[in-house]
């Protein structure tokens, strides 16, 4: 099984690179925001690799770092999101804007990528609520875990529901308002008030 490849950048096409390593071309399939964020042709690069070998062909996907290639996982366990459609999610959101959707029940933030219908978004959030808070991220609110990484942590009190609540009103998805709300909440302290929460929620939306 191949875990990485570093090499030259040979091509790139819509979904797919040809990765140059020591005179063999492997062809990688990404997301559109992996491939954006590639160097240009002909210049030295690095991806994480999940490989998946079938009786009829053995693909490669391409990662920044394992933390996304371990949201593709995430993402290719839930019925009807196949690897394809998994890259298509990852190009449209970070990591932690998708933890935000789900967290949130955003339904709303899948349904606007396209192939994703109500019902998948529906199940995408379902299914992965449970799951979403053991994968480490780099944006959230953390808490040790026994493994030393840093974890998901879901504001549950009703001050950072209401919040939320308040925010969505107001016009906001509810992805952005929780995510406003979560980093609101860290700021503040458990003892914030609605008021508070609310107040630099919008401080968090303004700054973007």
């Amino acid at each position: 099984m191949i875990g990485k490849l570093r090499g030259i950048i040979d091509s790139i096409d819509e979904d797919n690179i040809i990765l140059d390593v020591n005179g063999v071309g492997y062809m990688v399939f990404c997301s559109s925001r992996t491939i954006a964020a590639l160097p240009p042709e002909g210049e030295a690069a690095q991806l994480i690799i999940e490989t998946h070998v079938r009786e009829d062909h053995i693909n490669l996907y391409g990662f920044p770092d394992a933390i996304e290639r371990d949201w593709f996982r995430l993402l290719t366990g839930v019925q009807r999101v196949g690897n394809k459609m998994a890259l298509t999610i990852l190009g449209a959101y970070t990591p932690e804007q998708i933890a935000h959707a789900i967290m949130a029940r955003d339904t709303a933030a899948f349904s606007r990528i396209s192939g994703v219908g109500p019902k998948l978004a529906e199940r995408i959030v379902t299914e992965l609520k449970d799951k979403v808070t053991k994968l480490p991220t780099s944006e959230f609110r953390v808490q040790s875990s026994e493994s030393g990484k840093k974890k998901v942590s879901a504001p549950a009190d009703n001050a950072t529901e209401d919040a939320i609540s308040a925010l969505v009103n107001l016009g906001y998805t509810r992805s952005e308002a929780y995510g406003a709300a979560l980093k609101a909440k860290q700021n503040a302290g458990e003892k914030a008030n609605l008021d508070q929460l609310i107040k630099l929620s919008l401080k968090e939306l303004v700054r973007g």
